[in-house]
């Protein structure tokens, strides 16, 4: 769609005549915009206010809980829409209602009808593998007939800024490590890596870049692999969270892992070094399962929005007996009187049947994989268990 230019302007705004284009003997008057342009901060507000306008005039409904959200239709048959800058996503469950809303947005907007979603936001969508962008990144950074390697860092890797290795170009670094985070949108396999990488980018040294090619060769060694989606009628939400301890060598403060999984594979996952520093395994797991409860409601209600509302509390796996005591256990006492305040509400939503803290053991704990490095055979179990996969295997979905 040529977007922007549909967005009416609120503002008063003027702009030269263009080069070339200029009337003779009016060299200095200027246009006044009627619509918006490509380049003013105001293009994206006021697309966005017109589109919103004609959807809602649709009879679609905005997610309260994802303004790009839209939705129209019941349980059976329904339309969502999602808005990106100048894209719009469409899909639904009935082919009729999305071919319909297709012929009622050309009749006011121009647009082109691409098909099939196959590539958006760096992610190749495809039945069978999706290798387009991890090909330009190997390319770029001249890493493409290196060798690959079974697993992105060794496991008993120790990173810190206080090393005596040489500096390296920050520029390069930080090119390197952003192509590599736009790439865990699909790949949770390599996202503590990344995170942890990305802790380095105002002081690299050959050390961290060593690491960081060493994920390129893991990746050039898993270039098929992805998220696996398939077919699935057990539509429950459940998650997994995990955290280490004191695992930064230059703070040591935690870090935080957790993933969803809803149908076939993982959907949602984070791995993020915690603002304090925990006094105990159990307040370092405790921070971390607060923040997966907090993940736990966001999803909740886009699936209220999306008619897929869960009828029971939602799980979140954690292998720490001492979190579950504690969440549910109203008393404070020596070992939890410093926690912050916030972190209580877990016991609020468990009250309410919301959200369920279920013990799981070590071995099946799936957020493992985004706390710490891990042995090959653990880290190819659990990033088997996200649903990672090469997309050339001959298991059918």
């Amino acid at each position: 769609m040529s977007t922007f230019l549909n967005g009416f302007l609120e503002e008063e705004i003027y702009v030269e005549q263009p080069e070339g284009f200029a009337v003779k003997g009016q060299e200095d008057d200027v246009y006044l915009l009627k619509k918006a342009l490509y380049g003013l901060k105001q293009a994206p507000r006021a697309w966005y206010n017109r589109i919103d306008e004609y959807l809602m005039k649709f009879g679609f409904k905005r997610s309260l809980n994802e303004a790009t959200l839209y939705i129209k239709g019941d349980e059976i048959n329904f339309v969502v829409v999602s808005i990106y800058a100048d894209d719009l996503l469409v899909t639904g469950s009935n082919e009729e209602l999305v071919r319909k809303f297709k012929e009622d947005m050309k009749q006011i907007f121009w647009m082109t009808d691409l098909g099939e979603m196959t590539y958006f936001l760096g992610i190749e969508i495809n039945q069978k593998n999706g290798e387009k962008y991890v090909k330009e990144i190997l390319k770029k950074f001249r890493m493409d007939e290196c060798k690959s390697v079974d697993t992105p860092m060794c496991q008993k890797e120790k990173l810190s800024k206080k090393n005596e290795a040489e500096p390296v170009d920050e520029t390069f670094y930080r090119s390197l490590v952003g192509c590599l985070m736009y790439l865990t949108t699909t790949r949770p396999d390599i996202l503590h890596s990344i995170s942890l990488l990305f802790r380095f980018t105002n002081c690299a040294t050959e050390t961290h870049l060593t690491v960081a090619k060493r994920v390129l060769r893991y990746v050039k060694g898993t270039l098929n692999f992805g998220i696996k989606f398939c077919a699935s009628w057990d539509y429950v939400l459940q998650g997994y969270s995990d955290s280490d301890w004191g695992g930064s060598l230059d703070d040591l403060k935690s870090t935080s892992g957790y993933c969803f999984l809803f149908g076939s594979c993982a959907f949602s996952w984070c791995c993020k070094k915690q603002n304090t520093v925990a006094q105990s395994t159990a307040e370092a797991e405790f921070t971390a399962a607060s923040a997966a409860v907090n993940q736990a409601l966001w999803l909740g209600k886009m699936l209220v929005d999306l008619n897929m509302k869960q009828d029971r509390c939602t799980k979140i796996f954690v292998d720490n007996q001492v979190v579950i005591s504690i969440s549910n256990n109203p008393i404070f006492h020596g070992k939890t009187k410093h926690f912050n305040i916030k972190l209580f509400f877990l016991r609020e939503v468990q009250k309410e049947g919301t959200i369920s803290l279920t013990y799981c053991k070590y071995e099946l704990q799936l957020a493992d994989i985004f706390t710490k490095p891990l042995l090959r055979s653990k880290f190819e179990f659990l990033r088997e268990k996200l649903g990672v996969c090469s997309n050339q295997s001959n298991e059918e979905c």
